[in-house]
């Protein structure tokens, strides 16, 4: 993607912000988005087929740049040297989280949340099936409420965060949630260790 089109697509993603902040999601439409971020029709349609789809992109790309092979120096973090530990990842996640707080906050705040939760949910669960141990590891319990069991959590943990204005760190944060699954990770080639 080209300078411009970030600049578009940002746009875009500023404007729907500002739109949850003030009215529903529901009562939101796409000429609404369009007007405030002062793009044309085809160029919102070029980026995104609907507003659900808008809000599925906020929530990929928080988890597309956590997870990418070539990560840069950041204005508040630097997770640029980091080996993709799972906790140093979920503390990745975090930051974008909270650097991003207006957004987030205006999409949780209204009915879009359960629907970004739910994209939110399905990224974090892909993730986290990458870092779990092998049924032989994990005895009794099947992988598949492992697997949402923990997911939930996390998502669960988000909204405290939250509701309790971020006032924890991200460091903090992912120690709380390493406390919790540190345990039912997978160690050989990732260390669970915080970042």
């Amino acid at each position: 993607m080209d300078r411009r089109q970030k600049k578009t697509r940002d746009a875009i993603f500023t404007a729907f912000s500002e739109l949850l902040s003030q009215k529903s999601y529901s009562k939101i439409t796409v000429q609404d988005i369009i007007d405030a971020a002062n793009v044309g029709r085809t160029t919102f349609y070029a980026h995104f087929e609907t507003k659900d789809d808008l809000l599925r992109e906020m929530c990929t790309d928080i988890f597309d740049h956590v997870i990418s092979d070539t990560l840069k120096i950041e204005r508040s973090h630097d997770f640029s040297l980091g080996k993709g530990a799972p906790m140093e990842i979920v503390t990745h996640i975090l930051y974008h989280l909270r650097d991003n707080r207006k957004n987030i906050i205006g999409v949780l705040s209204c009915e879009s949340g359960e629907l970004f939760m739910s994209y939110f949910k399905g990224y974090f669960r892909d993730l986290l099936e990458t870092w779990l141990q092998d049924e032989e590891g994990i005895p009794q319990v099947p992988r598949d409420f492992l697997l949402n069991h923990i997911t939930g959590s996390f998502v669960n943990m988000i909204q405290w965060w939250i509701k309790n204005n971020l006032s924890q760190s991200p460091e903090d944060l992912t120690g709380y949630f390493e406390a919790v699954i540190g345990p039912l990770l997978l160690t050989n080639g990732k260390e669970t260790g915080k970042a």
